[in-house]
C-alpha cells in the first residue's frame, strides 16, 4: 500500500452539506493508480475540471502510487478500496455500501474490473449515471470477460473508447448500437508539450511503461540491426517497469550498452523528446497512445506499431511510418528509412 492516507469513509458519510450541494459528486474508478497512460489521464482530470461544477474523487481498487499521490496534491481525494469479498456478488455489495456512503452523483469507471463491479453497484446503489471509458483494445480475450463486459455495460449509460477501433471491439463484444457507443480521443496538455522540432542528430526516443504489452525486446532487436548500417545511432528509453532488468539484461547480451541509454522515470519529459530526431513505438497493443501525442505536439516524426489506434493518430507518410507489431525486421527497416531521410524529420514533425 502507498503512503495513501486512509479516509474514514464512515465518519464522511452522507455529507449533503450547502456547498457540497452546488456541485456534483464525481467517482473516478480505477484498478490502480500507479504509472500508466490511464494513470495519467485521470492525473489530467483532477488537475483541469470545472472545480465550480464538479467535485471529483478518485478510487483504486488496487496498487496505488505516484499518480495518486498527484491527485492529492492537487487537491482531489484518493481513497483504496480493495473489493475484499468473496464471490462476485458478494464484491458488488461491498462495493454498493461504499458507494452509498459515499452519496456520488455520477459513476466514472476506466476499464474493465471496475466496469464490471463499478456498473452494477452503481445501479444497485442508484447513482444516477454511469460512464464507462475503454482506455484500450486489449480486453474480452475470454468468454467470461465478454459477458461480463457486455452485462456491465447494460448498466451503464455511455461507453466511451478512446479510438475509433476501440469502440468497433466494444460495439462487437459488447452487442452495443451506435447511441450507446460515444468515442473520445484522448488529449495532452500542448502548453506543456511544446512544439520544438526534431533535433539533429540520428537519436530515436520512446517514452513508455516497461511492461510486457509494449514489446521492448523487439525494439532492441531493432536496433541491432540499425546500428549495423548506421553505427551512430542511439535509442533513449524514458520509464520503469517490471520488465526493466530484462530489458538491459538483452540490451548487454545484444552488445548496445554504448547506443542504448535507459533514463528511468524522468519528469522532464518535453524537454527530454526535444533532444531527439524521432519517436519510436513498439507496442502490441494501443488505445490513443498519449506518448505518440506528445512526440507529436513536440514536432517529432513516429516509426509505431500499426495496431490499436496508432493508424487514427499517425498519418503515413506525412508523419510517421507504421509497421507491422513484433517484427524486428520490419521496424529496424523503418527506423534505417527515418534515419536516411532525416532531411524530411521538419516537415514530418
Amino acid at each position: 500500500m502507498s503512503t495513501i492516507e486512509a479516509i474514514n469513509t464512515v465518519d464522511t458519510a452522507n455529507r449533503k452539506d450547502s456547498s457540497a450541494g452546488k456541485r456534483l459528486r464525481v467517482c473516478h474508478l480505477s484498478l490502480t493508480l500507479c504509472t500508466g497512460g490511464l494513470e495519467r489521464l485521470l492525473v489530467d482530470f483532477a488537475r483541469y475540471h470545472n472545480r465550480e461544477q464538479f467535485e471529483l474523487e478518485f478510487v483504486a481498487l488496487g496498487e496505488t502510487g505516484a499518480p495518486a499521490e498527484e491527485i492529492q496534491q492537487i487537491g482531489c481525494p484518493v481513497i483504496q478500496f480493495p473489493l475484499t469479498a468473496h464471490g462476485k456478488l458478494a464484491k458488488i455489495r461491498q462495493l454498493s455500501d461504499f458507494l452509498n456512503q459515499r452519496d456520488y452523483d455520477l459513476l466514472h469507471t476506466h476499464n474493465a474490473y471496475p466496469h464490471f463491479y463499478g456498473s452494477l453497484a452503481a445501479y444497485r446503489s442508484r447513482i444516477p449515471v454511469t460512464i464507462q471509458t475503454r482506455h484500450g483494445r486489449r480486453f474480452g480475450e475470454t468468454f467470461s470477460e465478454r459477458m461480463q463486459f457486455a452485462i456491465a455495460s447494460r448498466f451503464a449509460d455511455r461507453v466511451v473508447p478512446v479510438s475509433d477501433d476501440t469502440g468497433l471491439r466494444c460495439k462487437k463484444i459488447g452487442w452495443l448500437d451506435d447511441t450507446k457507443v460515444t468515442r473520445i480521443w484522448n488529449g495532452i496538455d500542448v502548453d506543456r508539450f511544446v512544439f520544438t522540432g526534431p533535433a539533429e542528430k540520428l537519436t530515436a526516443i520512446t517514452v513508455s511503461r516497461l511492461s510486457p504489452e509494449k514489446d521492448l525486446a523487439t525494439m532492441l532487436h531493432a536496433v541491432q540491426r540499425v546500428v549495423l548500417e548506421i553505427p551512430e545511432f542511439r535509442l533513449l528509453i524514458v520509464g520503469d517497469g517490471p520488465e526493466r532488468t530484462r530489458l538491459e539484461q538483452l540490451t548487454t547480451d545484444l552488445n548496445l550498452n554504448s547506443q542504448v541509454e535507459f533514463l528511468g522515470e524522468r519528469s522532464d519529459v518535453p524537454h527530454l523528446l526535444s533532444q531527439a530526431g524521432f519517436y519510436v513505438s513498439s507496442s502490441l497493443t494501443e488505445g490513443i497512445s498519449l506518448t505518440l501525442l506528445e512526440a507529436m505536439s513536440v514536432g517529432l516524426p513516429i516509426v509505431a506499431t500499426n495496431v490499436g489506434g496508432n493508424p487514427e493518430i499517425v498519418q503515413e507518410p506525412a508523419t510517421g511510418l507504421l509497421v507491422p507489431s513484433a517484427n524486428p525486421d520490419s521496424l529496424a527497416s523503418a527506423m534505417i528509412q527515418m534515419c536516411q531521410d532525416q532531411c524530411q524529420w521538419a516537415e514530418m514533425g
